[in-house]
């Protein structure tokens, strides 16, 4: 694993407002860990003793309601920081990370991030910074729950994965998502997700090989009713 003052990753998270010395300092702390798909980085209720940076993968957070059923409640990926919330709270976790494909991530102790968050004012509002978007994220998640239909919202989440992880030589999504992570993800049972993937497979918006999606027709799914 590279030396965080060497890695290209920090450029996408906090860490990038650190001065040198801070990042050797950091690099000289952290452990490196290579996560197979499926394992649980951490879980809700969990007292994280540091924060997590995304070098490779990708992993969901989710939380169980009242009823036990798991929903996803955001999707992390490389360059994403992981536990800065509970770290500043001083809570346990609220959410548990699974990871969905094999991942490398490093683990930063408390200590050191502690020491830049207090001597390192660029690095402590862009940590705020960042809590303040997942804010507003969750803001929106809570209005597309109420307003719009499960239909629009696995047509809305398609898209988010089409955008955000791009898709493969044929043209399927480059991340393959199980159908129980796309009904967690809208809030809704997985036989209902997989009966409106069909029916939109039929309509033509998308088509299908094994787990794998491809989307035929983005402007249908963009208005979907």
């Amino acid at each position: 694993m590279s030396k965080c003052e060497h890695c290209i990753v920090r450029q996408f998270n906090s860490l990038k407002t650190l001065t040198r010395d801070e990042l050797v300092r950091v690099s000289a702390c952290k452990t490196s860990k290579v996560i197979k798909k499926g394992d649980i980085i951490f879980k809700e209720g969990d007292a994280l003793n540091g924060i997590y940076c995304i070098r490779e993968g990708v992993c969901k957070l989710t939380k169980l309601s009242e009823n036990g059923k798991e929903q996803v409640v955001k999707l992390s990926v490389k360059g994403g920081m992981m536990g800065q919330r509970s770290l500043v709270s001083g809570e346990h976790s609220n959410l548990t990370a699974v990871a969905i494909n094999d991942m490398q991530i490093c683990f930063i102790p408390k200590q050191e991030i502690l020491i830049d968050l207090q001597k390192n004012v660029a690095f402590s509002m862009d940590v705020l910074k960042r809590m303040a978007q997942d804010l507003r994220e969750s803001d929106d998640s809570i209005v597309n729950m109420a307003q719009k239909t499960v239909k629009q919202r696995l047509a809305q989440t398609l898209l988010y994965v089409e955008r955000n992880f791009a898709t493969d030589q044929e043209g399927y999504l480059a991340l393959t998502l199980s159908r129980d992570d796309y009904a967690s993800i809208v809030g809704t049972a997985t036989e209902s997700a997989i009966r409106i993937l069909s029916q939109f497979k039929k309509a033509g918006l998308i088509s299908t090989k094994g787990k794998q999606i491809r989307i035929e027709n983005e402007y249908a799914l963009m208005h979907v009713e």
